[in-house]
């Protein structure tokens, strides 16, 4: 259903009083960002699969259409969306996968959300409707602002429609699981990597090392003959990607640690890490500042996931945040889309 012309004037009208807006789809990601206070605007009725052909490996649907339609789309034509968006329930929907800019598992070993995203529709902070990038894997038209839509919240427009590649699926998945203590495992997996084997995901829970094996059915079968370990239900990966595994889904405090898999993270951050060592989830309340010095020492950043939401972010370089202040004025010159969901001013 286009709902393009209610959400146009919902916008301008917006943008006329200089009334904040809070953007709303599945609010699935309502956690993920500072709070906002605004009038909400659902997104969720602007819904449907627009184009999609199988032959060209892309799809384009509106931003309220639920991802479990777009995966069951793509499970027919034995094709998927190789960033594994996170599902935080059935509600979760294509623009707050967008949104969010967050992608699962498989995301060191396929890429992220932002490297998929081919084009986009948007209403920008006056209402007017902008269209950037296409439906093609190169564009050159211009400045790729279609993938600062990823991740940006809804702070810089509303999103309508998204573009994205899909890949086939593999013909072959299998999981293992590996008694290793976690620094071990982390090494075990950084060799691994030098190596051209089929490995769609390595993660450590605290106890265990978890490998996925994803491809062509000589290539996993044998890998998995050589690295051996114990046979697991490739269901571990989807309660990983949603964050209802076991070592995430218990506590009240929940921070991700970006950084590369190559250093070495402080024992009290604890054992577990996602995306072949380059993500610390820490469960613990630790102050903000502490764990995002910490996290810049090692070249990476901390994001709260699980906790209070007044500092969720790694607060951003000052020649950084005026690059953002200066996106956003030109996007949303009036702050109407979800002030503050980011950072405060923006």
């Amino acid at each position: 259903m286009d709902q393009t012309p209610a959400l146009t004037e919902a916008v301008q009208a917006a943008a006329a009083t200089h009334r904040p807006l809070r953007l709303v789809g599945g609010g699935t990601h309502e956690f993920y960002g500072r709070p906002v206070e605004g009038k909400t605007l659902s997104i969720a009725g602007h819904k449907g699969i627009i184009d999609y052909d199988p032959s060209e490996l892309v799809i384009t649907a509106r931003a309220g259409t639920r991802l479990s339609e777009i995966e069951a789309v793509l499970m027919e034509n034995q094709q998927m969306l190789a960033f594994e968006p996170p599902k935080f329930g059935p509600a979760a929907t294509l623009g707050g996968a967008v949104a969010t800019g967050l992608s699962g598992p498989r995301r060191p070993f396929a890429g992220a959300l932002r490297d998929f995203v081919l084009g986009a529709r948007i209403l920008d902070g006056r209402g007017q409707a902008l269209h950037f990038g296409g439906t093609v894997f190169k564009n050159v038209a211009g400045f790729d602002a279609f993938r600062l839509m990823a991740g940006a919240q809804g702070g810089l427009g509303l999103i309508l429609d998204i573009s994205l590649r899909v890949t086939p699926r593999p013909r072959l998945e299998l999981a293992l699981a590996f008694d290793l203590d976690s620094e071990t495992a982390r090494l075990k997996v950084i060799d691994l990597m030098r190596r051209p084997l089929p490995v769609s995901g390595a993660f450590h829970d605290g106890a265990q090392l978890h490998l996925r094996l994803s491809g062509g059915d000589a290539a996993v079968s044998s890998t998995a003959r050589e690295l051996g370990g114990e046979p697991e239900h490739l269901d571990v990966w989807g309660n990983l990607g949603n964050l209802t595994h076991p070592a995430l889904s218990e506590g009240d405090c929940l921070w991700r640690i970006s950084m590369a898999q190559t250093r070495t993270a402080p024992e009290d951050w604890g054992p577990v890490w996602d995306w072949a060592g380059g993500v610390r989830w820490v469960r613990q309340a630790a102050d903000a500042p502490d764990l995002w010095d910490a996290a810049a020492d090692l070249g990476g950043h901390a994001t709260l996931f699980r906790g209070s939401r007044d500092k969720v972010f790694q607060p951003l370089a000052p020649a950084v945040l005026d690059l953002h202040k200066r996106l956003k004025a030109a996007m949303d010159p009036h702050g109407i889309l979800n002030p503050g969901r980011l950072y405060e001013g923006l």
